[in-house]
């Protein structure tokens, strides 16, 4: 008998195939992209050059159980003489912060970088300040490290990876040891489902991705970036070597490493590959809060942030790295149809026959097995026969454990768009990491003045003789005509690391004339300039500490960076925008 539920399962039937279709020809041109690939080896380009120094940036959060024993172990095991571990952490992670000193003392190698706010923030942010703490590190023991390598407080570092980082960086800047899961009995589903994913993922993906001159997307671990690489990002991004505002600062900045002209290159997987090994997920909730920011980041802030950018080179991967957020959810429907249509065969097959899909049944079933064969024979190469099989079983699992993760991620997304609140981990607004912050000293205007030749120490000494009080010195040596306004603003951005920015007035938008009340404007000397990557500018002629950021974020419910302006440009922005508020 027909029910209203067969007819509503058969209407889904053709726009169901046709994306399994779409999906499946996609996944078969990129099989046929890697087999055809494989028939031509392309030689690695390597050298037997000397150990150079490299520094492992290993952030932490309430990781004090397993610290010990990771440092421990990598750095016994690891054939790697001239590799340091710069180990950041919390003030308030006392624990923490005590296990690492524990590591100092036992190990020379070993360095505690302490983020000089509380915690957490998110990862991005605290690599961030390990880069801060690494700069003065370096200056004080005499040392330049040739490339940072991320690693997380679970990971088993591969004994010989560093030498192959090592050997590659004379050719690429961005070089990606291959992450795979450790192996777990068969009956771990979820666990099994990163199995199948890295295995593909590491092998296929990725690898027919750079032959085909993709942008790598970072792992998170296992990643070196070459100290040029690390020093351009930190230029292009306000010593922002990592975005803090994206979920997924690992595949960020692959994207932006291949967009600044870096080569990058993924270590090769063979019988016994060098690969950082880890534990994922193993339970269901964890499993679906990881893949929900991977969602969120790859996707949706990723489509709000590059769009389509980097031409047709770039397009497919853009599309296959998206099209899960739809995708993911379609074949889960699709298996909960073919259950039911094959518990109700006898009364849909008349209906099925009928469809407008019915000619690609057999087609689309074919992409699939190929799909879940290819599937099976990675698997089975990295993790055996056993695993390769329950590969195939476990799809549906992973079609709903990724769909869920979809769903979340979306809802996440948009409500927070909606309700203009941040998306990213972030507490309080640390922006733009600077050395200084960690110094116990830290240069002052007067000195950086005269160390950079803007004036001499007698007219400095005079203008301080005769300083209206009350008036900043640079104020007054400008009012002096000693120092040029440009010039004195130079020497603030070196002072502080901040930016100094241009705006012209009639280029603040109107409607952001509006999200600070009259009083903060007049009090904090401060102006919205422009929104930028789901925060929103101000700026203002005075550095901002991190108490008055604060002050500032109660007002507005999106993260805040403040760039620095010449007072003549504050002011010139001030006498269009504020009238209007």
């Amino acid at each position: 008998m027909e029910t209203l539920l067969d007819q509503a399962v058969v209407s889904l039937v053709t726009p169901v195939v046709a994306w399994l279709t779409l999906s499946g020809l996609d996944d078969l041109a990129l099989i046929a992209a890697w087999l055809h690939l494989r028939l031509r080896p392309q030689p690695v380009e390597s050298s037997n050059a000397e150990e150079r120094p490299l520094a492992i940036f290993v952030p932490l959060w309430q990781e004090d159980a397993v610290i010990a024993s990771m440092v421990t172990h990598n750095n016994t095991a690891i054939r790697y003489k001239s590799a340091h571990f710069f180990v950041g952490a919390y003030p308030n992670d006392l624990p923490t912060v005590d296990a690492v000193r524990d590591l100092e003392e036992k190990f020379p190698n070993v360095h505690l970088c302490l983020v000089p706010h509380d915690g957490p923030t998110s990862k991005a942010d605290c690599l961030n300040w390990i880069y801060q703490s690494m700069i003065i590190h370096e200056e004080t023991a005499g040392i330049l490290f040739q490339a940072i390598v991320t690693h997380d407080a679970e990971d088993l570092i591969h004994p010989g990876s560093f030498a192959a980082i090592n050997a590659h960086l004379d050719h690429y800047d961005m070089i990606q040891v291959p992450v795979l899961p450790l192996a777990t009995p068969v009956t771990d589903i979820v666990h099994g489902i990163y199995i199948d994913e890295f295995s593909e993922f590491q092998t296929r993906d990725l690898r027919t991705r750079c032959r085909l001159d993709g942008f790598l997307p970072s792992a998170g671990v296992g990643t070196a970036f070459s100290r040029r690489a690390i020093e351009r990002l930190a230029h292009s991004a306000s010593n922002r070597v990592f975005e803090p505002a994206c979920l997924t600062e690992d595949y960020e900045n692959g994207f932006r490493v291949h967009a600044l002209g870096y080569r990058q290159i993924l270590l090769p997987l063979g019988r016994n590959p060098t690969a950082t090994r880890e534990y994922f997920p193993r339970s269901w909730g964890s499993a679906i809060r990881q893949r929900t920011r991977w969602n969120t980041g790859i996707v949706w802030q990723g489509l709000e942030k590059h769009g389509w950018q980097g031409g047709p080179r770039q397009w497919w991967w853009h599309w296959r790295d998206r099209k899960g957020i739809l995708g993911n959810p379609i074949s889960l429907l699709s298996n909960v149809m073919a259950l039911y249509c094959g518990l109700r065969w006898e009364h849909v097959q008349s209906q099925l026959e009928n469809t407008a899909a019915s000619p690609l049944f057999p087609f689309t079933v074919t992409l699939a097995l190929i799909q879940a064969a290819c599937r099976a024979a990675i698997v089975n190469h990295h993790f055996g026969l056993r695993h390769g099989l329950a590969s195939i079983a476990r799809i549906p699992a992973a079609n709903l454990l990724n769909t869920v993760a979809a769903a979340k991620a979306t809802w996440r997304y948009w409500s927070a768009r909606v309700k203009k609140t941040p998306l990213a981990w972030l507490k309080t607004a640390h922006q733009y990491p600077t050395r200084f912050a960690l110094e116990a000293h830290r240069p002052t205007l007067r000195e950086i003045l005269i160390q950079n030749g803007y004036c001499e120490q007698s007219t400095l000494d005079s203008a301080t003789a005769s300083k209206p009080r009350g008036l900043p010195i640079g104020q007054w040596l400008v009012q002096r005509g000693d120092l040029t306004e440009a010039h004195l603003y130079e020497a603030i951005s070196l002072q502080h690391c901040l930016p100094v920015e241009y705006v012209h007035p009639w280029d603040v938008p109107r409607n952001l004339r509006r999200v600070l009340p009259l009083h903060v404007v007049e009090h904090m000397n401060l102006v919205p300039l422009r929104h930028d990557g789901g925060a929103i500018v101000l700026g203002s002629p005075e550095p901002l500490d991190e108490r008055a950021q604060q002050a500032i974020a109660q007002y507005l419910s999106i993260p805040i960076r403040v760039a620095l302006l010449t007072r003549s440009n504050f002011e010139a922005i001030r006498s269009v925008c504020v009238p209007t508020l």
